[in-house]
């Protein structure tokens, strides 16, 4: 026996002596615990639509469509190199002997048009065959200095349709920021309600989890009791019932949770793709604030003013009517032209390469059209005007709304936690009593039923509160600023 007893003690020695070290990695897999998940943020989803979301990034396409818009107004103030040639073959009725005739020009110059509606050219002009030069000319008259003007003194001077698409052109920047901002907010505003729908239907689904374990758990007791004559038969179907009655419930809570996630998703864009967030990176609801004081909520109104995209969308609008307006009020006056060119006229040719000069007015007896016009704009002025005091009552009162919100939030999350604490008792005060057998397996499911709802309301109310502080968020006009950067996440695992 001592032999063998020694054997095993040098065989097991052995083993461990010629057995391989364990490398580093293996030696401390034991120690090692995986990290829980980090929880989703709101923060970082907002920050995620900012990244990649396709209608924040389709809004931005705004801003190249009102880089087009400049570009094409200014295409009508662009210079223009011009290069024309004329001739004319004739024969002279005065001077019949010196047969066929070729005359004619060819013109290069540069024509010019500012937005004040003043037009002007300058270049050269070769004359071709016998042309005369009576006018700036030289290189023996064969050459002519082309100057030409268009001024117009009355309409369409500084005020005239291309000028005017140019100033509309110049405000289709601000009115793409405008637009990008209130996707923004509305994106925004979405996306924090949802968040916290889908945080409180897992906050939910783990209530009626932890419901059906203790209804199983206790019908694994009383069914042991019943098959041993301790227990009536009757109370084990009862517990039975209310285990097939919570996993009903907990299964509508699944499918709430799943459908909630999918929603939540729409939010989460990566490589084009909807992202659904895991269960496990559901985050626990932050502490309640107090209400921002008196001050704050002045300072929040006077800033949502200022900054709520729908109030400044009126402001482009009434830029825009304003330009159309002074249009039309331009379209009143007579017209009062006066040019100065070089004669193009081919049948002028024999005469000589001159210049020509002109006033031109015109005076509409009616002006139906330009009248119309100004009256159609001063009637959208004006209502504009009312749209814009409309637009800033309407920020005061959603502020004011969302702050009634928040602090109605508060005061249910106040009742709701009361209530649960005391269903809390009951359901304690309940268990005990059935452990004595001093009630039924009725009575207990009741109070557990109770507790249940108490605590459903208790996270209703708490997502509501959250809900209600992005909808405060929302109506101050705090996400239509400028686009913040990716928030980056810093994570320290708990200590146990």
């Amino acid at each position: 026996m001592a032999r063998f007893v020694l054997f095993a003690v040098f065989t097991v020695l052995l083993s461990g002596w010629l057995a391989p070290p364990a490398s580093g990695a293996e030696a401390d897999a034991p120690r090692q615990k995986p990290l829980p998940a980090i929880p989703l943020s709101l923060n970082e989803v907002l920050a995620w639509i900012d990244r990649s979301h396709p209608l924040l990034q389709g809004a931005g396409t705004e801003k190249v469509s009102a880089r087009g818009k400049m570009l094409r107004a200014l295409g009508a103030f662009e210079p223009t190199l011009v290069n024309d040639m004329e001739m004319e073959r004739f024969i002279s009725s005065t001077r019949p002997d010196k047969g066929t005739q070729t005359v004619g020009f060819n013109d290069t110059f540069l024509d010019l048009r500012h937005q004040s509606g003043i037009r002007g050219s300058a270049g050269i002009r070769q004359s071709i065959g016998t042309a005369t030069i009576p006018d700036l000319g030289f290189d023996n008259n064969n050459q002519q200095v082309l100057l030409g003007g268009f001024i117009p003194l009355l309409r369409g001077l500084m005020v005239n349709p291309e000028n005017a698409e140019l100033q509309r052109s110049g405000l289709a920047d601000p009115r793409a920021d405008i637009e990008i901002a209130q996707t923004r907010q509305d994106l925004f505003l979405a996306a924090a309600s949802q968040y916290w729908e889908w945080v409180a239907a897992w906050k939910l689904a783990d209530v009626q989890q932890r419901a059906l374990k203790v209804a199983e758990d206790r019908f694994n007791q009383i069914e042991g009791r019943a098959k041993k004559g301790l227990s009536a038969p009757l109370d084990a179907v009862e517990a039975n019932q209310e285990v097939q009655r919570r996993k009903e419930i907990l299964i509508a809570a699944t499918r709430a949770v799943e459908q909630e996630q999918y929603k939540l998703s729409l939010f989460l864009w990566d490589n084009g793709t909807p992202v659904s967030p895991a269960g496990a990176r559901v985050p626990d609801f932050p502490k309640v604030l107090p209400l921002p004081l008196p001050e704050t909520v002045k300072a929040d109104k006077l800033a949502a003013r200022a900054s709520r995209p729908e109030v400044l969308a009126v402001g482009i609008e009434a830029k825009l009517n304003n330009i159309d307006l002074e249009l039309a009020k331009n379209n009143l006056l007579p017209s009062l032209d006066l040019e100065a060119a070089p004669s193009r006229t081919p049948e002028k040719f024999v005469l000589g390469l001159g210049y020509r000069f002109g006033a031109e007015f015109k005076m509409p007896f009616l002006q139906r059209r330009a009248r119309g016009e100004a009256l159609e704009a001063q009637g959208k002025a004006d209502r504009l005007v009312l749209t814009q005091r409309f637009r800033e009552q309407q920020v005061l009162v959603d502020v004011d709304n969302a702050l009634s919100a928040v602090e109605r939030a508060k005061q249910r999350i106040d009742a709701a936690f009361q209530s649960l604490q005391l269903a809390k008792t009951l359901e304690d005060g309940e268990r005990f009593r059935f452990s004595l057998g001093a009630t039924s397996v009725l009575f207990v499911n009741l109070r557990e039923r109770l507790a249940v709802d108490s605590e459903n309301q208790w996270i209703r109310a708490v997502a509501d509160y959250q809900r209600a502080l992005a909808q405060y968020q929302w109506a101050t006009g705090t996400w239509a600023k400028a686009p913040a950067s990716v928030i980056p996440v810093t994570y320290k695992p708990a200590l146990k």
